[in-house]
Parts: C-alpha cells; structure tokens; sequence
C-alpha cells in the first residue's frame, strides 16, 4: 500500500477516531499511527500479517476498541495493560498461547474474544476483571477449567471445540455467568458439577457434542432448577 493511501487513512482516522485497515496483508502495525495515540478510539488491523504488537501500544490512552482478528500474533507486549479505557478486544485467528501478567489491568474491559489461538487454559489474569461481559475462548487447546475460574466476573463464558474433560465446581460460584458454552469438548457427564444445574446463576448451559446424550443430563440433580433459571430468562427476553 502507498503511503499516499496510509496519509489519507490517518487524515480520515485524526478526524474520526477510527482508524481501519483490514485485508491489506500487513506485516506490521503502521508506526505512523503513534501520531494519533491521542486521538484514536477504535483500530481495527484484521486480515493482516502482522506478527508484533509494538509496546507503543500502550499510549493509546483514549483507545477503546482494538480488533486484530487473523492475524500471526504469538504473543502480546505487557505495554497493551495499559490501556484503561479499552472495553472491546478481539484477538481472533492468531497464535497465541497466554496473556500478559498485567493483563487484569485492563480495567474497563467488557468484551474479549481469542477464539481460534492456542491457549491451553482459561488465564487466570482474567478473573481481575470486574467489568468482563463476554469472553470467547473456543477454539483453543484448553483441556481443563480451574479453580480460579469462580471469581470470573463475566456473564458469557464461550468453552466450545476445545479438549475440556474435567471443569471445576468452582464455576458455580461465577456471581454474574448466565451462559456457558461448551460445545464440542471431551466431557463425560461425571465431568460436569451438578452444581451448575442446582446450584449457579447460569440460565443457558451448551453441551451439544460431549461424551455423553443430552437427553442423560435432564436426569441429574438440579436439572429441575436449572430448567426453572432457563423459562424464567426466555420469558424476560420474549
């Protein structure tokens, strides 16, 4: 791409706060976006090639969206914690395996998405995030849910095609989860906390594709309960 075509861009971006360069195959973030660090509220760079994320990252400090989906990102600089106002981070399609240690200090954050990388885990560093609504980790390489999966804040939590055969209990404590996905996993119905039918906040539990027949879950303890948490959402959203 000429750098009449990036001038252009980054005149438009000054104006509007949002710079978009998709499908361009990129191998690096523009340096030329550090002008902005200022004035920038959503970039969005999918459908590139881009391998780094530069720690000049971290001074875009008014930044709220950052959309790298599909790219070649193996891993993200401690810079991008710094990003106070950043509520919508979509990491999609790259080869991540972990996230910053900081990276619980991404205070405002609601939605993250790193669907398709190659975490093996769900981080624990997401459980500092107070305001987390949505977190999409399928299609990842994770094979168990721990402990510390209970101090989760968010309200969706998507496990799909993963390899989870073993979650734990403590993901009935999750205060403000309503859905869990786990769709094409490796669980056995022994596998799944019965707590979660009679005992969570979660009105719409996805286990379509597991080690076991759907009709066998209706047969549990709790699924009752969970059935009455199920009505009670689809009414309120009818």
């Amino acid at each position: 791409m000429g750098n009449s075509a990036l001038k252009a861009h980054l005149e438009t971006a000054q104006k509007t706060g949002v710079f978009q360069l998709t499908g361009k195959g990129l191998t690096e973030f523009p340096e030329d976006l550090q002008k902005l660090t200022s004035n920038l509220r959503t970039i969005d760079l999918s459908n590139n090639k881009i391998e780094l994320l530069p720690p000049l990252i971290g001074k875009f400090s008014i930044l709220k969206s950052l959309v790298l989906n599909n790219n070649k990102l193996t891993a993200l600089p401690e810079e991008l914690c710094k990003l106070k106002k950043l509520e919508t981070l979509h990491l999609n399609g790259n080869h991540l395996r972990q996230l910053p240690a900081a990276f619980g200090q991404l205070s405002a954050l609601k939605t993250l998405s790193l669907s398709g990388n190659q975490l093996r885990t769900v981080p624990t560093q997401l459980c500092g995030l107070r305001h987390l609504d949505v977190v999409d980790l399928s299609k990842n390489q994770i094979q168990n849910v721990p402990d510390t999966v209970g101090e989760l804040q968010a309200i969706e939590l998507n496990l799909n095609q993963n390899q989870i055969s073993q979650i734990s209990v403590q993901i009935s404590h999750c205060p403000r989860l309503k859905v869990l996905r786990l769709e094409e996993n490796c669980l056995e119905l022994s596998m799944l906390p019965q707590s979660i039918l009679s005992d969570s906040q979660i009105s719409l539990l996805a286990v379509e594709g597991n080690l076991f027949e759907i009709k066998k879950l209706r047969e549990l303890e709790g699924y009752d309960k969970y059935m009455e948490r199920f009505t009670a959402t689809k009414k309120k959203f009818a």
